[in-house]
Formats: C-alpha cells, sequence, structure tokens
C-alpha cells in the first residue's frame, strides 16, 4: 500500500467525524470544517472521505435516502435510520454473529460479514408528528 502525506485538513475531516455521532453527510461535514479551514472545497471532503473509507479508517453508509452518510465506528454495529427526517445513528444492539452462518446456507460463496439497517420513524420525528 502507498504511503500518505500527511494532511492537516483530512485529519481535520477524520477529527470531526470522531467527534460527532450523528453519522452526517459530505455537505454536513463539509459545513463544519469550514469553519477551520474556511478554504477547503467540497470536492477535497469528498475526496479525503472516500480515502478514508477506503483505508479502513471510517464508513461509508447507504441507508437509501440518496445520500451517503459517514461513521467513524468501524466496529461491527448496527444503525437505525429515521425516514421522516433521515437522521442515522446507532442501535447499542449485540450484533448477531449467527446470521452470517444463516446466510451462508443461501450463498453460493464465503459470506463473512453483513449489514443491517432498520428503517421506522424517531423519537423527534414522533412528537413532532403529535403536535
Amino acid at each position: 500500500m502507498k504511503t500518505l502525506k500527511y494532511s492537516r485538513q483530512r485529519e481535520s475531516i477524520k477529527s470531526c467525524l470522531m467527534a460527532r455521532h450523528d453519522h452526517p453527510t459530505a455537505d454536513a461535514l463539509y459545513t463544519s470544517i469550514r469553519e477551520e479551514y474556511p478554504n477547503i472545497s467540497l470536492g477535497t471532503v469528498y475526496r479525503n472521505l472516500n480515502l478514508l473509507v477506503e483505508l479502513g479508517e471510517i464508513q461509508k453508509l447507504t441507508c437509501g435516502d440518496g445520500a451517503d452518510h459517514f461513521d467513524a465506528d468501524t466496529s461491527p454495529h448496527y444503525h437505525f435510520v429515521c425516514r421522516d427526517c433521515g437522521q442515522v445513528y446507532d442501535l447499542p444492539l449485540k450484533t448477531l454473529d449467527n446470521i452470517n452462518q444463516l446466510a451462508q446456507e443461501y450463498a453460493d460463496g464465503h459470506v463473512d460479514s453483513h449489514t443491517i439497517f432498520f428503517y421506522g420513524t424517531c423519537k423527534n420525528c414522533l412528537e413532532k408528528n403529535l403536535q
């Protein structure tokens, strides 16, 4: 693997993502990063996010809402996606390791991991809908 030159912008993007727990989109991270680096471009944010994903330092989540979300937690875990506001957050649910073996019974290849998203309406949206 090639060696990467240190980049303050890349480190800032990664630090910003690690400090958040809302699984932001690239646009949301761009808005946050611009406070520290006003001249950073959206393209730079996208390129660095994709590089960090390739390096396995962050996760890219495609939840079906059209925008990719990013997560600094690369450990196996599950997510909840609100269909109303698009918020994505971690579920403190123990991972179901045996699901790989169950899926293996039906797969033509080797199953070594899985991703699960739960969809519904978050608490804030439910409360707004009651008003």
